[in-house]
């Protein structure tokens, strides 16, 4: 030991602190130790009874008294090496050497003191100025941006304030994040502000209060380094004026370290927890030190500051603990205008420039990024100066881009020894594809001698600025921006020979299929790649990069991604809508309107959820050539909505230069410009009036062939008059749905009128939950009355009242009407309004379906109801009394219903209190030859296994019964077993079968499956949310893969099972095709739930 060291750094809490990071039990261990420790040669041991009650401040003290100076800190290091504690011993003999080495005697100072007041003192004032000068090159404005040298935007001043803030206290947690996650688009300013950070820090101008030391950890610098201790990595810029850095290390709590571009670190991050390094002193992969870092293994109580593109979060969420995100958006709007109008000096050019952008939200979004503005922008400039068409080229990104690259390409003069060959050209796309597929943007030179690109090769496209040597790190080169990399990684598959060959050396991203099939959600790095790719395919483009780049580009991509394609369109499962988008997206970008039809010639139906500019433009160009659809689905949203916030809307309209309205209408013109198109959904758009008029204006269009639309929880801003209007111009259209439509008494007095005209041919007309109220049924009542096409009407969830009802009866009633299907479901219908009702029912010998679910009858009611049916002229065939609120007490009135009534096929009697003697009443009219109910819903009515003898004996004896769902009622497995004894008869015709939520275990699974395979005719059963089991789902499963049994839907919850289980699912279906396994099971037959879905 140093003389003097120990003495100098023991007295009053040096030890302390050591002793207060043992816990308890280490605590006693280093008493038991103490008890028979001495120091030669004069020292005495401290009696063991002071020892053992003593705490740590005490142990301490005493540790003091009897063993004066460095004696003490001896006998602790000897004895944490006893207790194995290496880290504690290395650290308090680190911090010892280095109170020796910065040691100044002052003789009325304690050593004590000193330490304390350097540790305040060293605010590292010569790192502070090696900082600023390290990092002075990197607020030049010509190297941030390589723009005009009049115009430099710098760091915004929103920036500037978001960093002052990043490390606020949560006013919600009332915490301080100590790890911030800075993130965007590649170029858009992240590295600039991150390091503006640490150069405002180093001026004492930022986060002054908050860290006393601030690191920055390059990505691209550390990608170079192998094994080192992580004190070593930061030890780089750390001036040896200050001392060892060591001592600031243990302080973690007031240390900030940066680590920018965490996208460009080649590190899998794949260490297991175990293997993971907390000591900052000693020697790793650079890998495990940073995972240590960012896991907060290493210096927990330090803060992070990370940077990185969007791509990489996925990537980075995982290694995080309790992060606070922030996206980093690029220039505004503002900005961007502000910037376009500075870089050129003749103000119309700039206009002619901004505008052609504008119209383009893909390249306008992209001009967040300086570079790329001013890339853009050069590029631009150039074309206009050769009296080229700014707006063509502003048509789509790869339209620009190609114009860029081929800028980039020195103009050929007959030999230009400086212009890449095929090969060279080939070399650096197969680079940037390999590139953009593993999210690598950073080539070191390895990198680019494995894509045989040779030092004169690289030279080659540094001079033509398509490649960059990195100026701060040696051996590191990069594309000049990621767009450029992203539009050669495209090029790479345009340079591909011959398709149909491959060779031991394919690299899986070769694979077209792969790319095709990718997907934003999962794959967001390559959308951008595959847009330049189906841009690419426009033939003026591929021959003016031909032409300019001096090479042969093939179009049999052409043919594959069209195969590809015709398979996407035949396949039975829609993609969903964003899958959709990014397909329109890609088309968008080829121009090619006959490509674009062939393309879409297999697809029938699409489904899209447009929320912006972007998604109006491409999808109105695509439709327009989708000649082959008959359903589209349809949700606008977010794009009106400054339109719809503004006074009047027209000047929105005309304020946005007509490209929305524009896009619009020729979105709407599918409606007759397409002869297959059948069914339109627009259900949950937000349209203004402006736009609802074009649509009306394309629906009354003479050539419109619709016969389906649906326009749910849609606001009509100017009344229903115009949709009123467009039922009587319009004869093909058949069903019109406004469920949950703000349409109102005075909307409905619209309509009414519309279907008392007699060029009106509507059939189905959906109301449900349009906030209707008695006022309205008048209205409704004539209109049923002089209607000669409407026959089904849907009115659930409105506030008719039993006056209400009372008024449409009048019309049931009438000879004249003509309705089939009405649905009253949650109408507020009481006992006071059933005997109009059934009246109706009993005069009207057109109705065949009613829906009354959700409405208090009671006993009384349902009674009078159950009079109607026992009347022979009553003709009606399905009826809904689910949730009506009747007891055991009707099932006597219902059984003698059933008895007479020769035409009720289906009956819905679920959540209702029947219990098993009324399902014991019910079931001897079940049984009766004369009853020839089809289907029985019986979902929570209070049965237990005691009624199940009479259920099995209702499916023995009647014929007819094929449907039967006992879902939610307390049969358990004792009342299945007696079930499936019927249910295997081969008298049985029951088709589908519920028992969801029955109480079930995996006991009655031996009898199910029993039934399985002995059933010819179940071909559905629904078994979810009942605890089957791994051993009940064995015994299932394996009658499942019989071909004895016919099932063809199971309903189950696969992820309700353990893993064991799930496998034997996957197993079943993989080796029956025929079957499907759904959670979401329901009946999709139509007597089923045809008040539900009309």
């Amino acid at each position: 030991m140093t003389d003097g060291s120990s003495s100098s750094f023991f007295p009053d809490f040096g030890l302390l602190l050591y002793l207060e990071e043992l816990n308890k039990e280490e605590l006693n261990k280093f008493k038991s130790f103490l008890k028979n420790e001495t120091v030669e040669p004069r020292s005495c041991q401290i009696p063991w009874v002071e020892v053992k009650k003593a705490k740590r401040e005490d142990l301490a003290n005493l540790m003091k008294k009897y063993y004066p100076g460095e004696q003490a800190w001896d006998v602790a290091l000897k004895i944490f090496g006893k207790m194995n504690l290496k880290d504690l011993c290395e650290r308090a003999t680190a911090e010892i050497n280095w109170t020796a080495r910065t040691m100044v005697t002052e003789g009325a100072r304690t050593q004590e003191e000193q330490d304390d007041q350097e540790a305040v003192q060293s605010d590292g004032t010569e790192y502070r100025i090696q900082i600023k000068e390290k990092f002075r090159i990197m607020w030049d404005k010509k190297c941030l941006f390589g723009g005009p040298e009049d115009f430099h935007p710098g760091i915004a001043q929103e920036d500037r304030e978001l960093l002052e803030h990043l490390f606020d206290v949560d006013v919600k947690t009332g915490e301080q994040p100590q790890t911030v996650v800075l993130q965007g688009a590649a170029g858009v300013g992240k590295t600039s502000l991150v390091r503006k950070a640490i150069v405002d820090w180093a001026e004492g101008n930022l986060y002054q209060q908050k860290f006393s030391y601030v690191f920055y950890l390059n990505a691209r610098e550390i990608n170079q380094l192998r094994e080192r201790s992580f004190v070593q990595m930061i030890s780089k810029d750390w001036p040896s004026t200050e001392g060892p850095i060591e001592r600031i290390m243990t302080q973690p709590s007031s240390l900030l370290f940066i680590i920018d571009s965490f996208d460009e670190l080649n590190f899998a991050f794949e260490e297991p927890d175990f293997v993971l390094c907390e000591d900052w002193t000693q020697v790793h992969p650079v890998s495990f030190l940073m995972s240590s870092l960012l896991r907060k293994v290493m210096l927990p109580e330090s803060f992070l500051l990370v940077t990185t593109r969007l791509t990489a979060c996925k990537k980075l969420k995982p290694l995080l603990k309790n992060q606070h995100s922030v996206e980093l958006l690029g220039m505004s709007k503002d900005a961007r205008k502000e910037y376009i109008y500075q870089f050129f000096e003749d103000k119309k050019r700039a206009s002619q420039v901004f505008s052609s952008l504008r119209s383009n939200e893909m390249l306008f979004s992209m001009c967040k990024v300086p570079l790329v503005c001013w890339a853009i922008c050069t590029c631009l400039e150039q074309q206009i100066e050769m009296g080229g068409d700014v707006s063509l080229t502003c048509k789509t990104t790869t339209a620009l881009f190609t114009r860029y690259i081929s800028s980039l390409f020195p103009p050929v003069d007959g030999n230009c020894p400086s212009l890449p060959n095929q090969t060279q050209l080939k070399s650096l796309c197969h680079l940037a594809a390999k590139g953009v597929w593993t999210m690598t943007s950073v080539f070191y030179r390895e990198d680019l001698r494995k894509h045989g690109l040779t030092k004169s090769d690289v030279s080659i496209f540094l001079d033509m600025n398509i490649l960059q040597k990195d100026t701060e790190y040696e051996n590191c080169y990069v594309f000049t921006h990621l767009h450029v990399q992203e539009f050669l990684a495209a090029m790479f598959y345009m340079l591909r020979d011959n398709w149909e060959t491959r060779n031991n050396l394919f690299d899986s991203f070769e694979d077209l299929k792969l790319l095709l099939e990718s997907k934003s959600s999962k794959d967001p790095h390559l959308m951008q790649m595959k847009c330049f790719l189906f841009g690419l395919l426009n033939e003026d483009l591929l021959k003016q990069l031909e032409t300019t780049l001096k090479c042969r580009l093939s179009l049999e991509i052409k043919g594959k991604i069209l195969q590809w394609l015709e398979i996407l369109g035949n396949i039975k499962c829609f993609p969903a809508e964003l899958e959709f988008l990014e397909l329109f997206l890609c088309l968008y970008e080829t121009q090619d309107e006959a490509f674009i039809s062939q393309a879409m010639r297999s697809f029938q139906k699409v489904v899209i959820d447009v929320c912006g500019k972007v998604h109006l433009l491409v999808s109105s160009f695509c439709l327009k050539h989708c000649q082959c659809l008959q359903t589209i689905k349809l949700s606008v949203t977010v794009v009106f909505e400054k339109m719809l916030n503004s006074s009047p809307p027209a000047e929105m309209w005309q304020k946005d230069d007509g490209s929305i309205i524009h896009c619009w209408q020729d979105l709407c013109s599918v409606l007759h410009t397409n002869e297959h198109l059948r069914e339109l959904d627009l259900c949950h758009s937000n349209l203004d009036e402006l736009a609802m008029k074009t649509f009306y204006q394309e629906l009354r269009h003479p050539n419109c062939k619709l016969q389906r639309l649906l326009m749910r929880f849609l606001s009509f801003p100017g009344g229903c008059q115009d949709i009123a209007s467009s039922l009587t111009h319009n004869q093909n259209l058949m069903h019109l749905d406004l469920k949950g439509s703000d349409i109102g008494d005075d909307g409905v007095k619209s309509l009414c009128e519309a279907l008392k005209h007699p060029e009106c041919k509507l059939q189905n007309l959906s109301l449900e939950s349009c906030d209707l109220t008695t006022l309205c049924c008048l209205n409704i009542s004539k209109a049923l009355i002089r209607s000669q096409s409407l026959r089904f009407l849907n009115l659930s969830t409105n506030h008719l009242l039993d006056d209400g009802v009372k008024l449409l009866c009048e019309a049931l009633g009438h000879p004249k009407c003509h309705l089939e299907r009405l649905s009253l479901e949650s109408c507020g219908l009481t006992v006071a309004g059933c005997e109009d009702l059934s009246l109706a029912l009993i005069s009207n010998k057109r109705l065949t379906h009613l829906c009354l679910a959700d409405n208090i009858l009671g006993d009384d009611g349902v009674k009078l109801v159950n009079d109607a049916l026992k009347h022979p002229q009553c003709k009606l065939q399905s009826l809904v009394l689910r949730r009506c609120h009747f007891t055991s007490l009707s099932s006597e009135h219902l059984s003698s219903a059933l008895l007479c009534n020769k035409s009720l096929i289906h009956l819905d009697l679920g959540s209702n209190w029947i219990q098993d003697d009324g399902i014991k009443l019910l079931c001897d009219a079940f049984r009766h030859p004369s009853c020839n109910l089809q289907d029985l819903e019986l979902m929570g009515c209070v049965l237990t296994s005691m009624c199940c003898l009479d259920l099995a004996s209702a499916i023995l004896n009647n014929s007819h019964l094929q449907n039967l769902d006992l879902g939610h009622n307390d049969l358990r497995d004792d009342g299945v077993k007696i079930l499936c004894e019927a249910l295997g008869h081969p008298n049985c015709n029951i088709q589908r079968l519920g028992l969801e939520y029955c109480g079930l275990t995996s006991l009655c699974c031996q009898d199910l499956s029993y039934t399985l395979r002995s059933n010819q005719n179940l071909i559905k059963i629904n078994l979810k949310q009942n605890t089957l089991g791994y051993e009940g789902m064995m015994k299932l499963c394996e009658v499942l893969k019989s071909p004895e049994c016919k099932l063809k839907v199971l309903g189950v919850c696969k992820e309700a099972f353990d893993e064991e289980a799930q496998k034997l699912l996957e197993a079943v279906r993989i080796s029956n095709s025929h079957l499907i396994i759904k959670r979401d099971y329901n009946d999709d037959d139509e007597d089923g739930s045809w008040w539900r879905c009309p």
